[in-house]
């Protein structure tokens, strides 16, 4: 190496070290100023593959750490997802409850998917008055919205008047103006690209 490359090399070490050194102290202040104990609804929503993948890992996440989870899952197919075949065999103990009515493209009966959706929102709503769960994980509820299976305002309710030390999530797309201004953290997962509309399909472990 010759002295200018070591030269030019020093500087850009220096200049990174500088950079790192303002991350580091903006990242210590958020920190610091972040003093509020509670805990935090999540939103997560978009056209986007991974929006369930991404709540599962946070219950994954919960679980490392022995806190006590539920999981209800809205929509959801009668055959078993792979969340739940791990779940139930690997943590018995998590609170988990499955619609299992299949799509409602599938079952193309309004009425029947009411009934089912307010039968798996009470199972929902007894978790999110129980003060013993950490966390709790709604699978799929926007579409229970947007599809006005549920009334609105009896959600946003329970969501709003759970237990302060309970977390909670919500996937799907859409969800409305109301739930967004409600949560603490909204993600969106956009789609670029999905091979499915390639004919690829479906991968068992991947996409169910």
């Amino acid at each position: 190496m010759t002295d200018e490359q070591q030269s030019a090399d020093e500087k850009k070490n220096a200049k990174h070290k500088k950079a790192m050194e303002k991350q580091k102290a903006n990242v210590d202040a958020s920190i610091e100023a972040a003093d509020i104990e509670r805990g935090v609804l999540i939103l997560l929503t978009g056209d986007g593959k991974g929006k369930s993948s991404s709540g599962f890992g946070m219950v994954m996440r919960a679980l490392g750490y022995g806190h006590k989870v539920g999981v209800v899952q809205f929509i959801k197919g009668v055959q078993l997802s792979g969340e739940e075949v791990f779940i139930r065999d690997k943590f018995p103990e998590v609170d988990f409850y499955q619609m299992g009515t299949g799509f409602t493209w599938n079952t193309q009966d309004r009425t029947s998917d009411i009934e089912a959706a307010e039968k798996t929102w009470a199972e929902a709503e007894r978790m999110l008055q129980d003060e013993s769960l950490n966390l709790v994980l709604l699978d799929e509820l926007t579409y229970m919205l947007a599809y006005k299976y549920l009334d609105e305002e009896r959600v946003l309710s329970a969501l709003a008047n759970r237990p302060v030390e309970q977390s909670v999530i919500v996937t799907g797309r859409g969800g409305g103006s109301a739930l967004q201004k409600l949560c603490d953290t909204v993600s969106e997962v956009k789609e670029v690209k999905h091979a499915f509309k390639a004919g690829i399909k479906a991968r068992e472990g991947v996409d169910y």
